[in-house]
């Protein structure tokens, strides 16, 4: 995807997160990948601990992956988490280049998901 491209769907996908939850401000990558998360764990709740935020925005992370092959779903622990398995490394290099992945793999999911 080009860079202009990548640019523009990942705005959109921000405002339209921005737009449907009433929000002044948009969301950035940690506030989306959170809410990937809760939408993937299926059970949303009014306080999440410190802790919980984290793994849902693993669970985010790892589904993401996943799309490319990097992980693989292996089922659910006994209070509902998602879990997964690496299969594969990413090769990128350096924080913006794995940022980069991580935000085309947003744009496919929500493209495919059509979770908006």
């Amino acid at each position: 995807m080009e860079d202009w491209k990548l640019d523009f769907e990942w705005l959109r996908i921000r405002h339209e997160i921005k737009d449907k939850f009433k929000r002044s401000d948009l969301p950035d990558l940690n506030a989306v990948l959170f809410l990937i998360g809760i939408n993937e764990l299926g059970n949303f709740k009014d306080k999440f601990t410190k802790e919980e935020k984290q793994d849902l925005m693993h669970v985010a992370v790892c589904k993401l992956l996943s799309q490319d092959g990097h992980y693989e779903f292996t089922g659910r622990d006994e209070q509902g988490w998602p879990h997964y398995q690496l299969r594969k490394k990413m090769d990128a290099k350096g924080v913006k280049e794995q940022e980069n992945i991580i935000i085309k793999n947003i744009i496919k999911y929500f493209n495919q998901t059509n979770h908006l």
